[in-house]
């Protein structure tokens, strides 16, 4: 389904990428941070759209990082080769947040008032809730190169 609009971002050696599409605008997507150790150290700004999609794709899969932490429900999507945090993931259908810093016109996200969502006293059920009513659906990741694939 074609969208309006398409916010593109990448890490920093542009290994992995990011593509939001949405009918939204910045202002109308908002942006937002949680009070997590995690997001509080990467300094990780959020957007989502329950009605867009999220297309990731990674130049070489082996330098992908899939960090779970706390309750482990969801995989934080970081560069090895640049250290960038891009994306978190959940499955059960696929969704996905976006980090606002990696894309390439942040500056009209962060233009807007960022939220702030207290999850310390948040139930795991709570939490699993909240992200499959709030994030975008994933309909793409994919690995330019893999190294678990035997190439013949």
């Amino acid at each position: 389904m074609s969208r309006r609009y398409a916010y593109s971002g990448a890490c920093h050696c542009r290994n992995l990428e990011v593509r939001l599409d949405s009918d939204k605008t910045p202002d109308e997507l908002g942006v937002r941070r949680d009070t997590c150790s995690f997001c509080t150290k990467h300094h990780a700004v959020y957007t989502s759209d329950p009605g867009g999609e999220v297309h990731l794709t990674c130049r070489e899969e082996s330098l992908v990082e899939r960090y779970r932490f706390g309750t482990r429900t969801a995989e934080f999507l970081l560069c090895r080769a640049c250290g960038v945090f891009v994306a978190a993931t959940m499955a059960g259908p696929v969704v996905a947040v976006v980090n606002v810093n990696v894309l390439e016109g942040c500056a009209a996200f962060l233009a807007h008032p960022i939220s702030v969502l207290d999850v310390g006293d948040e139930s795991v059920e709570q939490r699993l809730a909240r992200r499959r009513a709030r994030w975008t659906p994933v309909r793409s990741f994919f690995a330019l190169h893999r190294t678990d694939v035997a190439w013949t």
